[in-house]
C-alpha cells in the first residue's frame, strides 16, 4: 500500500497496452508472457473482448463488421426487378418482344407478297415465334430463384435457341436447294417445300430436347445460396447441376450456328432479289460473336452479374438475328413496295 497522503497510480504489471476488441495478442519472442503485440483479426474473423488470445470465425451466413469486433448478417443479393440492372434487363425484352410481334403481324398481313413468300413464310413464322419466346424467356432469369425457375431456365433457353438457329439453317438450305433444283436432272426438286424445312427443324431441335431431358433426369439444376464468392453477400442463384451438360447444350447450339454461318457464307453469291444468304451470313456472324465472347465473360464474373451476362447475351444474339434478317424486308414492305413485286424478283433471277 502507498503511504497515506501519497496519491500514486497503481503500476502496470505488463509492458504493453491492452488489445481492444477486433485485435488479438501475439507474444513477443524472448520476453515475459505479459509482453505481447496486438494484431488485427484476419479477414473473416473477429474478437469480442480485450486481450483476446485468438480471433474467431463468423458463421457462414454472417461476416465481420468494419471494426471486426462482432458478426453481422450478410446481405442477400440476386438479380431482382428492384435493381437498376434488373429493370434494364426487364425493359429491353419487353421492347424487343413488341417489335418482334409487330414484324410478325406485318408479315402475316403481307403474306401473299413476293418478299414474304420467296423464302418460305412458314419458316419465317417459326423463326419469329422462336425469337419472341427467346426474348420472353429472359424473365426466367430475373427475380429470386426457385426450384421451378431453375429447372426451366437453361433447358428453355437451350431448346428455344436451337429452334431459332435450326430455322435459320433450314432457311439457308432451302435457298441452296431451290437453286440446285433449277439444274436439269437434279434430284433436289423432290426435297423442296415443307418437308426439307420441317425435317431440319425437327431433327436439330429434337437432339437438343433429348439432351435437356437427359440433363433434367440425371443432374437437374437447383437453387442454391452462394456464401463465399463475394465478401459480405449471400448470392441466391441457380446451380446448373452439371457444368458439362450446360456447356454441352451451349456447344451444340454453337455447332448449329457454325453450320448455318458456313452454308450461308457459301450461298451468299447466289442470284435472287430476296436471297437471304447474305443477311443470314451477317446475322450468324453477330450471333456467334456474342456467344464466343459470352464464355470468358461468364466465367470471369460472379454473383448476379453472371446471370446478367447470360441474359444480355440472349437478348443481343436474338436481336442480331431479328435485325439482320427482318429489318431489310420490313424496309421493302413498308417503304419500297415497288421492289416487292414478282417482276422485280424475276428480273434479279436472270
Amino acid at each position: 500500500m502507498w503511504p497515506k497522503g501519497l496519491n500514486k497510480s497503481v503500476p502496470r504489471s505488463r509492458c504493453t497496452k491492452s488489445c481492444p476488441p477486433g485485435q488479438a495478442k501475439a507474444a513477443q519472442e524472448g520476453k515475459p508472457f505479459c509482453c505481447y503485440d496486438c494484431f488485427p483479426c484476419p479477414e473473416g474473423t473477429i474478437s469480442t473482448k480485450e486481450d483476446a488470445d485468438h480471433c474467431d470465425r463468423c458463421p457462414e451466413d454472417q461476416h465481420p463488421n468494419s471494426d471486426r469486433d462482432k458478426c453481422v448478417p450478410k446481405a442477400i443479393t440476386f438479380l431482382s426487378y428492384e435493381d437498376s440492372l434488373g429493370v434494364i434487363l426487364a425493359v429491353i425484352p419487353v421492347f424487343l418482344s413488341l417489335i418482334t410481334g409487330g414484324i410478325l403481324g406485318l408479315f402475316i398481313k403481307f403474306r401473299d407478297t413476293p418478299v414474304v413468300k420467296a423464302n418460305n413464310r412458314d419458316l419465317t413464322y417459326i423463326l419469329l415465334a422462336s425469337l419472341l419466346l427467346s426474348f420472353l424467356s429472359s424473365f426466367l432469369f430475373i427475380g429470386q430463384p426457385s426450384k421451378v425457375t431453375c429447372l426451366l431456365q437453361q433447358t428453355t433457353f437451350s431448346i428455344i435457341f436451337s429452334v431459332s438457329v435450326s430455322s435459320v439453317l433450314a432457311k439457308t438450305l432451302t435457298v441452296v436447294a431451290a437453286f440446285m433444283a433449277t439444274k436439269p436432272g437434279n434430284r433436289m426438286r423432290k426435297w423442296l417445300g415443307k418437308s426439307l424445312a420441317n425435317s431440319i427443324i425437327i431433327s436439330c431441335s429434337s437432339i437438343q430436347t433429348g439432351l435437356c431431358i437427359f440433363w433434367l433426369g440425371t443432374c437437374p439444376p437447383f437453387p442454391e445460396s452462394d456464401m463465399h464468392s463475394q465478401a459480405g453477400q449471400i448470392t441466391l442463384q441457380c446451380n446448373e447441376g452439371s457444368a458439362a451438360m450446360f456447356y454441352g447444350a451451349l456447344g451444340y447450339m454453337g455447332f448449329l450456328a457454325a453450320v448455318s454461318f458456313t452454308v450461308a457464307f457459301l450461298a451468299r453469291k447466289l442470284p435472287g432479289a430476296f436471297n437471304e444468304a447474305k443477311l443470314i451470313t451477317f446475322s450468324m456472324l453477330v450471333f456467334c460473336s456474342v456467344w464466343v465472347s459470352f464464355v470468358p465473360t461468364y466465367l470471369s464474373t460472379k454473383g448476379k452479374y453472371m446471370v446478367a451476362v447470360q441474359v444480355f447475351s440472349m437478348l443481343a444474339s436474338s436481336a442480331g438475328l431479328l435485325g439482320c434478317i427482318f429489318l431489310p424486308k420490313c424496309y421493302i414492305i413498308i417503304l419500297r413496295p415497288d421492289l416487292n413485286t414478282k417482276q422485280h424478283l424475276m428480273a434479279k433471277l436472270k
